[in-house]
Protein backbone atom coordinates (compact mmCIF):
# COMPACT_ATOMS: atom_id res chain seq x y z
CA UNK A 1 0.00 0.00 0.00
CA UNK A 2 1.39 3.67 -0.85
CA UNK A 3 1.24 5.84 1.86
CA UNK A 4 -0.49 9.27 -0.01
CA UNK A 5 0.39 12.74 0.95
CA UNK A 6 -1.74 15.48 -0.28
CA UNK A 7 -0.41 19.16 0.93
CA UNK A 8 -2.93 21.87 0.75
CA UNK A 9 -0.37 24.82 0.33
CA UNK A 10 -0.19 28.47 -1.33
CA UNK A 11 3.51 27.47 -2.32
CA UNK A 12 2.76 23.99 -4.03
CA UNK A 13 7.09 24.23 -5.68
CA UNK A 14 7.86 23.40 -2.44
CA UNK A 15 6.65 19.49 -2.59
CA UNK A 16 8.50 17.18 -2.55
CA UNK A 17 11.73 19.84 -2.03
CA UNK A 18 13.59 17.49 0.67
CA UNK A 19 11.79 14.47 0.44
CA UNK A 20 13.08 14.50 -3.01
CA UNK A 21 15.76 13.07 -2.03
CA UNK A 22 17.81 10.71 0.05
CA UNK A 23 16.16 7.68 1.92
CA UNK A 24 12.35 9.63 1.57
CA UNK A 25 13.46 10.35 -2.60
CA UNK A 26 14.83 6.74 -2.88
CA UNK A 27 11.14 5.66 -1.50
CA UNK A 28 8.99 8.01 -3.36
CA UNK A 29 10.46 6.45 -6.75
CA UNK A 30 10.16 2.99 -5.23
CA UNK A 31 6.34 3.68 -4.83
CA UNK A 32 6.18 3.71 -1.47
CA UNK A 33 4.96 6.70 -0.99
CA UNK A 34 3.29 9.80 -3.28
CA UNK A 35 2.88 13.66 -2.72
CA UNK A 36 0.37 15.69 -4.32
CA UNK A 37 0.73 19.44 -3.36
CA UNK A 38 -2.56 21.34 -4.25
CA UNK A 39 -2.91 24.83 -4.43
CA UNK A 40 -5.16 26.47 -1.57
CA UNK A 41 -5.56 29.76 -4.65
CA UNK A 42 -7.46 27.18 -6.90
CA UNK A 43 -10.17 27.00 -4.69
CA UNK A 44 -10.88 31.00 -4.45
CA UNK A 45 -14.36 31.94 -5.84
CA UNK A 46 -13.67 35.57 -7.20
CA UNK A 47 -11.95 36.72 -10.28
CA UNK A 48 -8.58 37.73 -7.97
CA UNK A 49 -8.32 34.23 -6.10
CA UNK A 50 -8.71 35.67 -2.70
CA UNK A 51 -7.70 33.60 -0.31
CA UNK A 52 -7.01 36.22 2.69
CA UNK A 53 -9.22 38.48 4.63
CA UNK A 54 -8.32 40.85 7.34
CA UNK A 55 -8.96 39.80 11.08
CA UNK A 56 -12.22 40.81 12.73
CA UNK A 57 -12.04 43.05 15.11
CA UNK A 58 -9.28 44.68 13.83
CA UNK A 59 -4.99 43.77 14.41
CA UNK A 60 -2.48 43.27 11.96
CA UNK A 61 -1.93 40.78 9.50
CA UNK A 62 -4.59 38.79 7.21
CA UNK A 63 -6.66 35.64 7.89
CA UNK A 64 -7.11 32.35 5.88
CA UNK A 65 -10.55 32.44 4.66
CA UNK A 66 -12.74 29.70 6.27
CA UNK A 67 -14.46 28.97 2.75
CA UNK A 68 -11.82 28.71 1.07
CA UNK A 69 -10.16 26.47 3.28
CA UNK A 70 -12.88 24.18 3.59
CA UNK A 71 -13.70 23.98 0.07
CA UNK A 72 -9.44 22.94 -0.34
CA UNK A 73 -10.08 19.73 2.30
CA UNK A 74 -13.30 19.18 0.49
CA UNK A 75 -10.97 18.02 -2.14
CA UNK A 76 -8.71 16.36 -0.21
CA UNK A 77 -11.10 13.95 1.34
CA UNK A 78 -12.54 13.67 -2.05
CA UNK A 79 -9.48 12.09 -3.37
CA UNK A 80 -8.74 10.10 -0.19
CA UNK A 81 -11.48 9.90 2.63
CA UNK A 82 -9.64 8.31 4.69
CA UNK A 83 -6.24 10.24 5.39
CA UNK A 84 -6.67 12.62 8.45
CA UNK A 85 -6.25 16.43 8.18
CA UNK A 86 -3.62 18.00 10.10
CA UNK A 87 -3.37 21.89 9.92
CA UNK A 88 0.07 23.31 10.71
CA UNK A 89 -0.15 25.82 13.51
CA UNK A 90 2.01 26.74 16.43
CA UNK A 91 -1.50 27.08 18.45
CA UNK A 92 -1.79 23.16 17.75
CA UNK A 93 -0.96 20.68 19.67
CA UNK A 94 2.78 19.31 20.03
CA UNK A 95 3.18 16.27 17.91
CA UNK A 96 4.43 13.37 19.18
CA UNK A 97 6.32 10.08 17.64
CA UNK A 98 3.64 8.37 18.95
CA UNK A 99 1.50 10.50 16.75
CA UNK A 100 3.64 10.73 13.67
CA UNK A 101 3.79 6.09 14.09
CA UNK A 102 0.33 6.38 14.16
CA UNK A 103 -0.14 8.37 10.82
CA UNK A 104 2.72 6.54 8.93
CA UNK A 105 0.57 3.00 9.84
CA UNK A 106 -2.38 4.33 8.17
CA UNK A 107 -3.11 5.11 4.47
CA UNK A 108 -2.11 8.54 4.06
CA UNK A 109 -2.63 12.57 5.55
CA UNK A 110 -3.71 15.64 4.50
CA UNK A 111 -1.77 18.58 5.61
CA UNK A 112 -2.85 22.10 6.17
CA UNK A 113 -0.41 25.14 5.71
CA UNK A 114 -1.09 28.23 6.94
CA UNK A 115 0.14 31.49 6.21
CA UNK A 116 -0.07 35.18 6.89
CA UNK A 117 -2.16 35.66 10.49
CA UNK A 118 -2.94 31.64 10.33
CA UNK A 119 -6.93 30.30 10.40
CA UNK A 120 -9.75 30.74 10.23
CA UNK A 121 -10.91 29.57 13.56
CA UNK A 122 -14.32 27.54 12.38
CA UNK A 123 -12.35 25.65 10.23
CA UNK A 124 -11.21 23.06 12.80
CA UNK A 125 -14.32 22.11 13.88
CA UNK A 126 -16.04 22.98 10.64
CA UNK A 127 -14.65 20.12 8.86
CA UNK A 128 -12.59 18.05 11.88
CA UNK A 129 -8.98 19.22 11.41
CA UNK A 130 -6.29 18.34 13.81
CA UNK A 131 -4.31 20.65 14.97
CA UNK A 132 -0.64 20.44 15.40
CA UNK A 133 2.81 21.89 16.25
CA UNK A 134 5.83 20.94 15.59
CA UNK A 135 7.73 22.74 18.38
CA UNK A 136 7.25 26.03 20.18
CA UNK A 137 8.48 28.03 17.59
CA UNK A 138 6.72 30.46 14.51
CA UNK A 139 7.43 29.88 10.91
CA UNK A 140 6.74 31.78 7.76
CA UNK A 141 4.12 29.63 6.86
CA UNK A 142 3.04 25.55 7.59
CA UNK A 143 4.90 23.93 4.51
CA UNK A 144 8.75 23.44 6.76
CA UNK A 145 6.63 22.10 9.39
CA UNK A 146 4.80 19.38 7.17
CA UNK A 147 7.82 18.75 5.55
CA UNK A 148 9.10 17.74 9.27
CA UNK A 149 5.90 15.87 9.78
CA UNK A 150 6.20 13.68 5.99
CA UNK A 151 10.00 12.57 6.67
CA UNK A 152 9.03 11.21 10.10
CA UNK A 153 6.46 9.43 8.53
CA UNK A 154 8.05 8.13 5.25
CA UNK A 155 11.28 6.80 6.89
CA UNK A 156 8.75 4.66 9.51
CA UNK A 157 7.35 3.14 6.19
CA UNK A 158 8.12 -0.47 5.72
CA UNK A 159 11.16 -1.12 3.87
CA UNK A 160 12.53 2.40 3.62
CA UNK A 161 14.77 2.47 6.65
CA UNK A 162 17.69 -0.28 5.51
CA UNK A 163 17.40 -2.24 8.79
CA UNK A 164 13.45 -2.88 10.44
CA UNK A 165 15.04 -1.79 14.01
CA UNK A 166 16.64 0.90 13.02
CA UNK A 167 13.36 3.13 14.07
CA UNK A 168 12.92 1.42 17.38
CA UNK A 169 15.66 2.22 19.62
CA UNK A 170 15.09 6.29 18.65
CA UNK A 171 14.48 9.25 20.55
CA UNK A 172 11.03 9.46 21.89
CA UNK A 173 10.23 5.52 20.77
CA UNK A 174 9.76 4.84 24.65
CA UNK A 175 9.77 8.38 26.16
CA UNK A 176 12.95 9.09 26.60
CA UNK A 177 15.79 11.02 24.73
CA UNK A 178 18.15 8.42 22.80
CA UNK A 179 21.56 7.12 24.75
CA UNK A 180 24.73 8.74 22.69
CA UNK A 181 26.42 7.01 20.26
CA UNK A 182 30.15 6.76 19.16
CA UNK A 183 32.15 5.43 16.74
CA UNK A 184 36.14 5.07 15.36
CA UNK A 185 38.87 6.70 16.05
CA UNK A 186 38.47 5.30 19.38
CA UNK A 187 40.32 8.46 20.71
CA UNK A 188 39.93 11.90 19.60
CA UNK A 189 41.94 14.54 20.88
CA UNK A 190 42.10 13.02 24.14
CA UNK A 191 38.29 12.05 24.23
CA UNK A 192 38.14 8.46 24.86
CA UNK A 193 34.93 6.34 23.96
CA UNK A 194 33.62 4.79 26.86
CA UNK A 195 35.03 1.50 27.74
CA UNK A 196 32.37 -0.44 28.09
CA UNK A 197 31.40 0.21 24.65
CA UNK A 198 34.25 -1.73 23.82
CA UNK A 199 34.21 -4.37 26.32
CA UNK A 200 31.92 -6.43 23.65
CA UNK A 201 29.66 -7.20 26.90
CA UNK A 202 26.11 -6.66 25.51
CA UNK A 203 24.46 -6.94 29.08
CA UNK A 204 26.71 -4.18 30.44
CA UNK A 205 26.16 -2.11 27.28
CA UNK A 206 22.76 -2.39 27.34
CA UNK A 207 22.87 -1.36 30.83
CA UNK A 208 25.33 1.82 29.96
CA UNK A 209 22.61 2.57 27.27
CA UNK A 210 19.53 2.54 29.70
CA UNK A 211 21.25 5.21 32.33
CA UNK A 212 22.53 7.40 29.96
CA UNK A 213 18.94 7.63 28.59
CA UNK A 214 17.97 8.08 31.72
CA UNK A 215 19.79 10.67 32.72
CA UNK A 216 20.16 12.63 29.97
CA UNK A 217 16.11 12.63 29.80
CA UNK A 218 16.41 13.95 33.23
CA UNK A 219 19.03 16.66 33.19
CA UNK A 220 17.75 17.59 28.91
CA UNK A 221 13.99 17.15 29.25
CA UNK A 222 12.86 17.24 32.84
CA UNK A 223 9.19 17.78 31.04
CA UNK A 224 9.89 14.15 28.97
CA UNK A 225 11.70 12.36 32.45
CA UNK A 226 8.42 13.61 34.70
CA UNK A 227 6.19 12.07 32.04
CA UNK A 228 8.02 8.84 30.99
CA UNK A 229 8.07 8.33 35.32
CA UNK A 230 4.62 9.43 35.79
CA UNK A 231 3.69 6.31 32.76
CA UNK A 232 6.10 3.72 34.52
CA UNK A 233 4.46 4.56 37.90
Amino acid sequence: MTFAATVLTLYPEMFPGPLGVSLAGRAMAEGKWSINPVQIRDFAADKHRTVDDTPAGGGAGMVLKVDVLAAAIDHARELDPDAPVLAMTPRGKPISQARIRALAEGPGVTLLCGRFEGFDERIFAGRNVEEVSVGDIVLSGGECAALMVLDACIRLLPGVMGAASSGAEESFEDGLLEYPHYTRPPMWEGRAIPEVLRSGDHAKIAAWRKQRADEDTRLRRPDLWERHRDARV
